[in-house]
């Protein structure tokens, strides 16, 4: 019985902490995506919006690391009895993702755009039953400073 309420506190305390840091996450996302549209962001190698002359480039990259909580581990593993897309763990990659390329942008400031963008994608935690623990986003590219601009 001791070991039912743990997992429904757990489960409880996973999904209102989880939903609300969520939330928060994506508000902030939000607002510093609004903040850093001027900056475009291409991922092949030629730049996306004309410009002059190059004054100087420079290797940007911005990592991030977010954990899953207690309730999305549960919920996921129940889906993987089932099939089907894990929307649980989707949240949480592109929170990453986007995460990742916002802390990018963050580095260059007064950069015309950035080129070469790539994203690395990997799980440093496995919880517990190899299931997903943490996941680290890194993206990197090349910032472009132009004269004039």
């Amino acid at each position: 019985m001791t070991q039912l309420i743990i997992f429904v506190v757990l489960m409880a305390l996973g999904f209102g902490f989880g939903r609300y840091a969520e939330s928060r996450h994506y508000r902030s996302i939000a607002e510093r995506e609004r903040l850093l549209a001027r900056l475009p962001t291409v991922s092949g190698d030629t730049p996306g919006v004309p410009f002059g002359s190059v004054e100087r480039t420079q290797l940007v990259a911005g990592s991030v690391v977010i954990s899953v909580d207690y309730f999305k581990r549960v919920v996921a593993t129940l889906r993987a009895l089932f099939g089907g897309t894990v929307q649980s763990y989707e949240s949480l990659v592109d929170r990453a993702r986007r995460e990742a390329v916002l802390r990018l942008k963050e580095q260059c400031p007064g950069a015309s755009q950035i080129v070469n963008l790539r994203i690395e994608t990997s799980s440093i935690h496995t919880g517990r039953g190899n299931g997903i623990g943490s996941v680290e986003v890194l993206a990197y590219g090349t910032a472009i400073y132009a004269e004039g601009v």
